[in-house]
């Protein structure tokens, strides 16, 4: 009857396992990847936990009012039993790991494959400097994108309680697309954290790290600086905002546009400055 029941609360416990490990949806491959890898070490971790939990219990009741304790004696079988149990499941963690961490979503370096803009691919730099962030679009012509040059309130997939406090450095991503963001840092090192999205990278003065994730779910997500970098450490935040292909191209056209015209502005400004006082142009 005991083992009966045992075996219906390890039963249990493994069916709890599995709910708790089917994930809702994932907002990128990136999330979707880790957050599978850890529900993969679930289904061991907690069988193993309960385990000697149960024998842990089970050792101090019956022993407890052992007056003098009595030396083990040598049992190869079990030795041998628990020294396979645990290769086995360092296997399976292993292949786990590696079929995550293996993954260009998770681990990407140079020598993989490369960002096809003709596919729709994104192409991300992030600049890190104290204690701000600088992001611009290699493809599409846009420097220094923020939340103030995007209208983010024609956004119709976004409701307006998640667009109306986006300020500062802010990405914008479309959903379904592979995105690559390469960060760097102009002064001390700094990280890429996005913590919803899966995403972390440091971002290191002189080199450039590369993340390659695809957005899945449309919304705003957080990101922040995760590396201690001074006194205004805190302040580095930037937003993530993930919308539909035709919104992306839309807001992308406006904050190029935008963007053009600020650069031409400031090349007018710079001619007018260096033109000496009283001078005559072309005289």
């Amino acid at each position: 009857m005991t083992a009966k029941r045992l075996g219906t609360f390890f039963a249990a416990v493994v069916g709890l396992t599995a709910f708790v490990g089917t994930a809702a949806a994932q907002p990128s491959t990136t999330a979707g990847l880790i957050n599978g890898l850890n529900g993969k070490l679930l289904y061991i971790a907690v069988p193993i936990t309960i385990l000697v939990e149960v024998i842990l219990i089970y050792t101090v009741l019956k022993f407890k009012d052992s007056d003098e304790a009595k030396p083990t004696r040598e049992n190869r079988r079990l030795e041998i039993t628990w020294t396979i149990a645990t290769a086995i499941i360092l296997v399976f963690v292993g292949v786990a790991s590696y079929g995550a961490l293996a993954n260009p979503n998770v681990t990407y370096t140079s020598a993989m494959a490369q960002p096809d803009p003709g596919q729709g691919d994104v192409e991300v730099t992030a600049t890190a400097y104290q204690w701000n962030w600088r992001m611009n679009y290699t493809n599409e012509g846009v420097t220094g994108l923020t939340a103030s040059d995007l209208n983010l309130s024609t956004v119709d997939e976004l409701p307006t309680s998640e667009t109306e406090d986006v300020s500062g450095p802010t990405l914008v991503l479309p959903r379904g697309q592979d995105v690559y963001i390469t960060t760097t840092s102009e002064d001390v090192i700094h990280a890429f954290h996005v913590p919803e999205l899966g995403l972390k990278q440091d971002s290191m003065p002189n080199q450039n790290n590369t993340i390659k994730t695809r957005p899945l779910e449309v919304g705003v997500y957080q990101g922040y600086c995760a590396e201690y970098c001074g006194s205004g450490h805190s302040q580095m935040y930037f937003n993530v905002v993930v919308v539909e292909q035709d919104t992306y191209d839309r807001l992308m056209s406006e904050a190029a546009a935008a963007s053009s015209e600020s650069a031409s502005t400031n090349a007018t400004s710079a001619n007018a400055t260096s033109t000496p006082s009283g001078s005559v142009v072309g005289a």
